[in-house]
């Protein structure tokens, strides 16, 4: 993480530690370029965010939204967060943690497909 501040790596490493398990089971899919050669980074801030997961190379950012992702105030925080990325040019790609665990297949078919950009997002 070159180039970020002692507090952003130290939140980093905060929110690594406290991942959820749809997070942890899609890192495992990820990680060490496991999904088609794609590298990707977790817990990676961006502006004053930190993104789930990044691909950098190919500017996606994948977000694994839990039931707190619901209320109408989170939301609102979730649209001005992913404007923000995109602002940045990145693209944004959510699933749910429930996605996440029932549909695994279909979610890393997601992922490969924005970066191949065989859809739009």
């Amino acid at each position: 993480m070159r180039g970020i501040h002692f507090h952003e790596r130290h939140r980093s490493r905060e929110l690594r530690a406290a991942q959820t398990s749809a997070e942890q089971r899609l890192w495992g899919a990820l990680r060490g370029r496991r999904l088609s050669g794609y590298k990707f980074a977790r817990q990676e801030p961006i502006g004053p965010f930190f993104a789930d997961f990044v691909c950098r190379e190919h500017a996606l950012v994948v977000e694994i939204d839990g039931a707190t992702h619901s209320s109408d105030e989170e939301l609102a925080r979730d649209a001005f967060r992913e404007a923000f990325l995109r602002q940045q040019g990145y693209r944004v790609i959510r699933f749910t943690n429930d996605e996440v665990y029932r549909n695994f297949e279909g979610v890393c078919e997601s992922i490969l497909a924005a970066l191949e950009k065989r859809e739009t997002l």
